[in-house]
């Protein structure tokens, strides 16, 4: 049986410690060789903006293999659809049995705050205190909660170009205890940033490397899986120490990297190593509190298979979900 999970039966299980410890467990996973993390494909045609990426993992602790079809349209914004879409298949990897079908709205939201806190636990500097947000959407509301959970953050300096956006963020982050302050500019929520989450589907960057203050970490969350996108620019590239959560992907589809290196601020060699890595312990972190570390979270295959397993898991432990035999 294929258990069809929607996004509100979905809104309703997600778990973000739990999501948090799971992605962790994947970055080491793939690091330890006991999950396989391939390079995504990206499909397009001429003449069109339109992406189609899938995004794949398989994983022995979790017992799956899984697949992402990601549409991202550019386009759907002026028709007032979501300009980005997506669906997650579980398989399990024993028998092949395809064990779930889930909307990828609410799973690609939390395992991506996830991992940026991940990163933000193993890079930031602990007594990191002050989370700068460029974006005041869904994401960012994801990601207060998830940096709370790794981090002492008592102050929130939030952007965006839609004032409605930030009282709407200010309302759906309210119960945390946490100061909100509005930010009149993104250098402002830069420049007083211990922790930096760029959140924006940016084309060019608007974040500036010369607004660095040392000791800062950055997480680059938001531009679109493309090598042409990028929310940091060259210098802000140049200036960090780099690390991804898998490198053959973002040499396919980071522009934040591929640009800054076609532009001569740093070459592929530049980046220290990949999330998991750190987290073993087979490549350093943060060395000095004034170093300025950047995580460049591009979303990979494995991060969807663990939030999957946890998702499906839930589900089934409350009997949520419409179940239909596929074999008929």
């Amino acid at each position: 049986m294929t258990r069809i999970l929607t996004a509100s039966v979905l809104e309703s299980l997600a778990d973000m410690e739990a999501t948090i410890a799971a992605v962790e467990q994947g970055f080491r996973d793939i690091a330890l060789g006991t999950a396989h993390q391939p390079c995504p494909t990206s499909l397009h045609l001429p003449g069109s903006d339109a992406r189609y990426v899938l995004m794949s993992g398989l994983a022995e602790a979790q017992g799956l293999a899984v697949v992402k079809l990601l549409s991202d349209i550019p386009a759907n914004g002026a028709a007032g659809l979501p300009t980005q879409r997506s669906s997650i298949l579980l398989a399990d990897r024993h028998t092949g049995e395809t064990l779930a079908v889930l909307d990828g709205r609410v799973p690609t939201r939390v395992r991506t705050a996830a991992a940026s806190a991940v990163a933000s636990k193993h890079l930031a500097r602990p007594s990191s205190s002050t989370l700068g947000l460029v974006g005041a959407g869904a994401l960012a509301v994801a990601h207060v909660e998830a940096m709370l959970a790794v981090l002492p953050i008592d102050k929130v300096v939030v952007w965006s170009r839609n004032r409605a956006t930030v009282e709407a963020f200010r309302a759906k982050t309210s119960h945390h205890a946490v100061q909100i302050v509005e930010a009149s500019s993104i250098r402002e929520v830069v420049e007083a940033a211990d922790v930096l989450c760029t959140l924006t589907p940016a084309v060019e960057p608007l974040i500036q490397g010369e607004w660095f203050r040392p000791g800062l970490h950055v997480n680059a969350v938001g531009a679109r899986p493309r090598p042409n996108h990028r929310e940091i620019d060259s210098v802000g590239m140049g200036r960090s120490e780099v690390f991804v959560d898998n490198l053959d992907t973002a040499v396919e589809k980071s522009g934040d990297l591929l640009m800054a290196v076609a532009e001569g601020a740093m070459a592929i060699g530049d980046v220290r190593g990949e999330l998991g890595n750190v987290i073993t312990k087979d490549v350093a972190g943060r060395t000095t509190d004034s170093e300025i570390t950047l995580f460049n979270s591009v979303g990979i295959g494995v991060q969807d298979l663990v939030i999957g397993r946890l998702l499906f898991d839930a589900a089934v432990s409350h009997g949520l979900g419409t179940e239909i035999n596929m074999a008929q």
